[in-house]
């Protein structure tokens, strides 16, 4: 299964994080895709329950473009657009060169939280 990890960490923890990585990179080691927010706001903002419908849908039905996930969706085309770019630019959509949007994970695994580190 293809997935890919989402967290909220301290700019401290996403340094270690980015260090055990690329160390287990330079060995030959498979690593999970990870992306990384500074507050549970800023993922929130990032990642909306809206974006994360778009993400299921297309995952569901296969590859189409941006005006036929709007109609699907029955939203406007305007605000899916925007959300389709942002997704993009975070890697949680694909889009082809022709247009076609697909998912490139199955998988979503979302840490984040609910007290600091002690």
């Amino acid at each position: 299964m293809n997935r890919i990890e989402i967290e909220v960490m301290t700019p401290g923890s996403a340094l270690e994080s980015f260090s055990r990585t690329w160390n287990q990179l330079e060995s030959g080691e498979s690593t999970v895709p990870r992306l990384a927010f500074g507050s549970m706001k800023e993922l929130f903002s990032a990642i909306t329950q809206k974006r994360l419908e778009m993400i299921r849908f297309v995952a569901a039905h296969g590859e189409m473009n941006t005006r036929q996930l709007s109609q699907h969706l029955e939203r406007n085309y305007k605000n899916v657009y925007q959300d389709v770019k942002a997704l993009v630019e975070l890697g949680l959509l694909d889009k082809s060169e022709a247009g076609a949007l697909s998912a490139p994970f199955d998988e979503i695994v979302i840490h984040a939280p609910v007290r600091d580190a002690a």
